[in-house]
């Protein structure tokens, strides 16, 4: 991973830990849905392998994504991948499982991977592994308590992001437990919705994370100014 990338991607996991997961885009499709999420202030965006023709629509947009955008493959599930992706200055390696070779694989060609979890063993595992930040799925089965009971044997400053049935109406919830950002999946794109539908729901999105993190930096102040 370039420098550019590397900034760009500790930028949006400190300040837009938002990633927009298109399962089942086109290489038709791509390059509208692409600049609509770009243009609502998504930093992160995952083309998954099962997509139709996924190289193609990750090769199209790495050829122009902006200098603080990072893009990459979902459901990576085999190590061989990793390079290829290097190849493409694609660094985002997401993962629906724990599977150590694929981490080390991405580790050693500079990628960052996101390693899907949800037990105990899992999520230590992949974090001894390398992981980037880690992905609690499906997050809304699991639910907010089980997040807080999991995060608490976690390595501090590790990044972990729900999945699984996130959309507005649940964000705050979750935020409110401190989970470190989201992914969304079919509640903001699925086959067939328009580039500017994807983008009204993004932009939503993004301005109910701002919100969020406009109150807790709020209550973190006014926390302060309390104890001083």
């Amino acid at each position: 991973m370039n420098e550019t990338r590397k900034f760009a991607l500790e930028s949006a996991l400190r300040e837009r830990p938002l990633v927009a997961i298109l399962r089942g885009i086109t290489p038709e499709e791509i390059d509208a849905v692409f600049d609509a999420l770009v243009a609502s202030g998504f930093k992160l965006i995952e083309i998954p392998l099962n997509s139709p023709r996924a190289w193609d629509s990750i090769a199209a947009v790495a050829k122009r994504c902006p200098d603080d955008v990072v893009i990459g493959a979902g459901t990576v599930l085999d190590p061989v991948h990793a390079e290829r992706l290097a190849s493409l200055e694609a660094p985002l390696l997401i993962t629906p499982n724990t599977d150590p070779a694929v981490i080390r694989a991405g580790v050693e060609h500079g990628l960052a991977p996101m390693i899907g979890c949800m037990t105990p063993s899992e999520a230590l595992a992949a974090a001894k592994a390398g992981a980037t930040a880690l992905k609690l799925f499906p997050a809304a089965d699991l639910g907010t308590g089980y997040f807080k009971s999991i995060n608490a044997i976690l390595p501090k400053g590790l990044p972990v992001l729900a999945v699984g049935g996130i959309d507005k109406s649940n964000m705050s919830e979750w935020h409110a437990h401190g989970v470190a950002g989201f992914g969304f999946g079919s509640n903001l794109y699925k086959p067939g919705r328009s580039a500017d539908e994807v983008g009204r729901i993004a932009a939503e999105l993004v301005e109910e994370w701002q919100r969020l993190s406009e109150v807790a930096h709020y209550a973190e102040q006014q926390e302060r100014e309390a104890d001083a």
